[in-house]
């Protein structure tokens, strides 16, 4: 594999040295389905000369049994990895590849373009600095492209690089370009796109203007993609600046005189003699020591792994925050939210998941969906519940307090997935807007029996069952199958103990006899 450095030949130990501080920008490339998303990554892992001889012979062969382009280099094929995706000629799972140049390291996620896997995108933008929006010079905006558009905007993604690919295809016409920048810029002023956008027209096939001004259009004077990339600021004082948060991965006791509290820093920068409270407990400290495993340090910002040492002891466990007591995250227990539903089996709401948000992992319901989102119309519905890759705006609640900031200031504390509690598997992925009505700190809320049923996601009630306590358990089964928070008591049970497992939010369940 010959790389573009020459460091490489003359001195590897410089080379590695550079290579070791270089920036690290993550993009995906998006879009509707056969823009060539696949074919531009593999460009420019051709381009970048980040292939073995090895890989480079397969990929002709694979060409010519599986690829599109006659007897040349369909370079799809080097991202396109499954079976299914090359018998089809489609991306069907998200696909991450490394390359590098003499200025950054890049790491690219090929998402899929079909709207069936919609909720692959969504996993492959959730963590990307660029979005390279993929646009077919003879389609021009389709459904799938405004949806994608939807998507990197809700995510938070603040550079997108308006593709339009297969130019060659129509005789590199400037008109057809402006047209389709002219129809893109009012469809994201529409939705209320807040990204810079940068119109590339090119061709992933033939090479024009991925690393080179191509001489086919003599009428573009901007970038080309690869120094887009290059040099485009992806933030890094952004996460710097911010409120600083750890959460807490692990509580680091190797002995009985260290205790200190281990993660990745989120967010911000702490040093020495910061004072920082922990979060939900809202109990405050000193920081006494910065521990990585290069020594101690005077100071620490965000990306980097380390261990805080405080003055006092106090109470901190995994999945607390560590925030700055000059500026602390919020606390809630209930959230107004944007779901994405990422689940062949529909959510309904007032059935229990798991949320996991940083590193901490709760009981979580979704008692309400306020309405859902048509990515198409921008039209908002209402919903009784939401199908495989919707969109909606639902009300969360939990089973305890948890810290937390709104999406848009912070990604990490921000931002949570939903974990179904049977099978263990990621149903949902959403972003928090803010501490819902009812969703302060547990401190400020009134806890009565509406406040549990709210929590619940239920109405709580007493249900008569014609039959003995055998047929009331039966029943008791299929209602704590739909999610329900149930008790089953005797036929001659007190009414003390009903009225107080009604005021609890259960659904009660008793027998006639």
């Amino acid at each position: 594999m010959a790389h573009v450095s020459d460091l490489i030949a003359t001195d590897i130990e410089a080379y590695l040295k550079s290579h070791q501080y270089k920036s690290l920008l993550r993009f995906i490339t998006c879009g509707s389905v056969d823009d060539g998303k696949s074919t531009l990554i593999g460009r420019l892992l051709y381009e970048s000369k980040m292939l073995f001889e090895d890989q480079l012979a397969a990929v002709e062969a694979d060409s010519k049994k599986f690829g599109t382009q006659g007897d040349q280099i369909d370079f799809a094929l080097l991202v396109d990895g499954l079976a299914a995706e090359r018998e089809q000629g489609i991306t069907i799972d998200v696909a991450y590849r490394f390359f590098s140049t003499d200025k950054r390291k890049f790491i690219v996620a090929d998402t899929p373009g079909h709207e069936q896997y919609t909720r692959n995108m969504v996993t492959g933008a959730s963590t990307a600095d660029v979005a390279v929006l993929m646009i077919d010079a003879r389609k021009g905006v389709l459904t799938q492209t405004r949806r994608h558009s939807y998507l990197v905007n809700l995510l938070g993604i603040r550079h997108i690089v308006l593709a339009i690919n297969k130019m060659d295809l129509m005789d590199y016409r400037q008109d057809v370009f402006d047209k389709i920048v002219a129809d893109y810029r009012a469809f994201a002023a529409q939705v209320g796109v807040a990204a810079d956008i940068t119109p590339i027209p090119m061709s992933a096939f033939k090479g024009d203007n991925i690393t080179e001004r191509s001489a086919n259009t003599p009428w573009y004077t901007g970038t080309t993609l690869m120094d887009y990339l290059e040099t485009v600021s992806i933030d890094e004082e952004r996460a710097r600046r911010g409120a600083f948060r750890l959460p807490v991965q692990w509580v680091n006791r190797p002995n009985l005189d260290f205790r200190g509290f281990a993660g990745t820093i989120a967010s911000g920068v702490v040093k020495t003699g910061d004072r920082i409270v922990a979060q939900p407990s809202g109990r405050e400290s000193t920081v006494t020591r910065i521990v990585t495993m290069d020594g101690d340090l005077a100071e620490a910002s965000a990306g980097q792994s380390v261990t805080l040492t405080l003055a006092d002891e106090i109470d901190i466990s995994r999945g607390d925050v560590i925030s700055l007591a000059t500026a602390p995250a919020a606390v809630a227990s209930r959230f107004d939210v944007m779901l994405v539903w990422m689940h062949e089996e529909a959510l309904q709401p007032g059935r229990p998941y798991l949320l996991k948000i940083g590193t901490r992992t709760v009981n979580a319901t979704v008692t309400g969906i306020r309405h859902q989102v048509n990515v198409n119309t921008l039209e908002h519905s209402a919903a009784s519940k939401l199908e495989l890759n919707g969109i909606a705006e639902c009300t969360v609640s939990l089973d305890r307090a948890i810290a937390f900031d709104p999406y848009v200031d912070n990604k990490d504390t921000g931002g949570f997935i939903l974990i179904d509690r049977l099978t263990n598997n990621t149903v949902g992925a959403g972003l928090l807007k803010g501490a819902s009505a009812g969703g302060a700190a547990v401190a400020d809320v009134d806890v009565d029996r509406a406040a549990r049923e709210a929590m619940k996601g239920q109405q709580a009630g007493l249900v008569r069952v014609d039959g003995d306590i055998a047929r009331a358990r039966l029943e008791e089964r299929k209602l704590f199958a739909e999610g329900r928070h149930t008790y089953v008591v005797a036929a001659d049970a007190p009414q003390a103990l009903i009225d107080a497992l009604l005021d609890a939010g259960l659904i009660v369940l008793q027998p006639t006899r």
